[in-house]
């Protein structure tokens, strides 16, 4: 099993906070790798919101070719920043960690923002393609206002060796995974957190309906449902396509992915619908066992379980800041003084959401859709 550790909150905050919690958890995942995905950025990054991120590792060669590719597609770098690293044993230096920041080609410049995001997405597909072969180049996410990082290793050894504890690095959504390697090989693409468009998530669990899932997901012609270098990968794509594509709400995607059986649908004033949804996109089922954390691009963090729960999950805090956890030691790791009786361990109906700026707590169920 892996570890989960997501943390929202109204003020910026360290991703210390969600490492120190990960190794609080440390006998849920083996050390092998550490994913981090960081939304509403803050520090020397507060002023650049509106223009696109990129988070990449690159080779000499990798950084030369990531250069001429976005230099020949008209994007202008305007700030770069890279984390202080430090000789840690155990992390091995793969490259150059680098974090740019660009403004967009003239001709885009007036285009509407979805328009823009097909851009940046495309780019990244690009660049990930000029360097995959080679593994000259990996790079996670191209979008405005969210920095990736990735490294094999142990939580607390690969945070000292990006230096996160110096303050430079803060956010006010931070998802954090610490890795139970499961493959045969560890893979940067195979770690979570994933990102697309707006939308991430993370899982611990193994997704056992991946394929059939994967096969729908391919046949929807669009490019970004690519990659599958992990069965947990479909999680934000399918997040993606209910609430991006088919602009259906938030909650439906629990609805999609663990649709509820005929005889359950009594109490749900849109049955009709959740019958049509559930026949239309039966390949997105789950089969778990599954606990998924993610975030959607208005900075709506959640948390579901598979029909199964057999993977553990808790969310609580206070007013203002909120974290969901693996397990019980984590939250409190995180949010040491809160009302531990208002802690929730959500069950295979529910589905916890906080709403942007981290200002209250929701258990949605799935039996009565509210």
């Amino acid at each position: 099993m892996c570890r989960l550790s997501a943390i929202t909150s109204s003020d910026y905050f360290s991703p210390m906070e969600n490492i120190i919690a990960l190794e609080t958890m440390k006998e849920g995942h083996d050390g092998s790798g550490l994913g981090l995905v960081f939304k509403d950025l803050g520090g020397v990054f507060a002023d650049y919101k509106q223009y696109p991120i990129l988070s990449a590792i690159c080779t000499d060669i990798g950084l030369d070719t990531l250069n001429n590719y976005m230099a020949a597609i008209g994007f202008k770098e305007i700030f770069s920043w890279q984390p202080k690293i430090r000789k840690v044993s155990g992390v091995i230096e793969r490259g150059l960690y680098i974090t740019k920041i660009y403004d967009y080609p003239d001709k885009y410049k007036d285009q509407p923002f979805n328009i823009k995001e097909d851009l940046l997405m495309n780019t990244r597909i690009k660049l990930r393609t000029l360097g995959e072969s080679d593994q000259s180049m990996f790079v996670f996410s191209f979008y405005p206002d969210i920095i990736t990082l990735k490294e094999v290793g142990d939580p607390l050894d690969v945070s000292e060796f990006f230096s996160l504890d110096n303050g430079e690095l803060i956010a006010k959504i931070i998802l954090a995974q610490g890795r139970q390697n499961t493959n045969y090989e560890i893979y940067l693409y195979a770690c979570h957190p994933f990102f697309l468009q707006g939308y991430s998530t993370m899982t611990n669990g193994e997704n056992t309906a991946f394929v059939p899932i994967r096969e729908f997901l391919s046949s929807r012609d669009f490019p970004g449902y690519m990659g599958y270098n992990s069965d947990s990968e479909v999680f934000t794509h399918i997040l993606h396509y209910s609430n991006r594509h088919l602009k259906y709400p938030l909650t439906y995607y629990k609805d999609i992915i663990t649709p509820l059986r005929d005889n359950e649908l009594s109490d749900r004033s849109d049955k009709d619908a959740l019958r049509m949804i559930k026949n239309s996109l039966r390949p997105l089922c789950i089969d778990g066992p599954n606990c998924v954390i993610g975030f959607t691009p208005d900075g709506t963090t959640f948390m579901v379980h598979d029909s199964k729960k057999l993977r553990p999950g808790v969310v609580g805090g206070i007013k203002g800041k909120y974290a969901f956890m693996s397990e019980e030691c984590g939250l409190q790791s995180a949010i040491p003084v809160r009302n531990l009786k208002e802690d929730i361990i959500p069950m295979k109906y529910d589905m916890v959401i906080v709403p942007p700026g981290a200002e209250e707590v929701r258990k949605w169920s799935q039996l009565h859709g509210k």
